[in-house]
């Protein structure tokens, strides 16, 4: 099992995190990458470690051009476009009461609505590459189960699930390919470190102790890590993944399992 090589992708929030660790690997199969980001600082030090293999486009992924033209660019860098990885997203957290409009309205178009516009765009391109296109989202464990405090987030994340497992039946015909993975938060990314932050604002216990208590409590007795959700999506993209359509995959050790109450 492996990615297949010569693939040619456009992944969204590419210089770090779950795309940038994407990225990595599709240029370990021999893949021409645009890495899709809002920020050039990021951009420019991605280019730098993976090569001229990755071409890196800073964009804006809430605006339906700057889509299009991530996708035209996609296509001219490798001479095509069969894989599309949407990664770029935000979390916000805050309680209830306390999201402004502004807040909602941002996590939505950032995780939402850039989605759309990226898988809107690559769509045909994915479909013509037939069997061998592939799209792939990261959802998250949020985009199944709500969590106080992240409302705006667990709802964009429930909609990304809605969009795959739509456009899952729409590119079917082709045999092309749009699933989902759900990871569980993983410490060591950005997002994962906002997280932890506010846990240690609202408990004032130490990071440490945090992250081993979230640990201990995942029944497989660890926490996630970028290999685990970038394994996934890897499989998803390999030839044994071809029969696997709009999936979301849980990442989460397990985490969403029953526990019998009381023990």
């Amino acid at each position: 099992m492996g990615i297949a090589p010569g693939r040619s992708a456009i992944i969204t929030g590419a210089a770090s995190g779950f795309g940038l660790e994407m990225a990595r690997r599709l240029i370990g199969a021999e893949a021409a990458v645009v890495g899709v980001d809002s920020s050039r600082r990021a951009l420019d030090a991605a280019a730098r470690a993976l090569g001229k293999a990755f071409l890196p486009l800073e964009a804006d992924v809430r605006a339906r051009d700057s889509a299009a033209a991530a996708v035209a660019e996609a296509t001219r860098h490798g001479g095509g476009l069969d894989t599309l990885i949407v990664s770029a997203g935000v979390i916000h957290i805050k309680p209830l009461a306390e999201v402004a409009e502004a807040d909602w309205d941002l996590t939505l178009d950032v995780n939402l609505k850039g989605a759309f516009l990226a898988v809107q765009a690559a769509a045909p391109r994915i479909a013509d590459a037939g069997t061998r296109g592939r799209i792939v989202a990261v959802s998250s464990d949020a985009g199944k189960r709500g969590f106080g405090g992240i409302a705006a987030y667990s709802a964009s994340k429930f909609g990304l699930i809605g969009l795959v497992e739509s456009v899952a039946v729409e590119l079917a015909p082709s045999g092309a390919t749009v699933n989902a993975v759900c990871p569980v938060g993983a410490p060591d990314t950005g997002m994962g470190r906002q997280v932890l932050d506010m846990k240690v604002r609202a408990t004032g216990d130490d990071p440490e102790a945090i992250v081993a208590a979230a640990a201990k409590t995942n029944p497989l007795g660890r926490n996630a890590t970028e290999a685990d959700v970038a394994a996934a999506i890897e499989f998803f993209l390999s030839d044994e993944a071809a029969f696997l359509t709009g999936v979301a995959l849980d990442i989460d050790g397990g985490a969403h399992l029953g526990y019998l109450p009381g023990t």
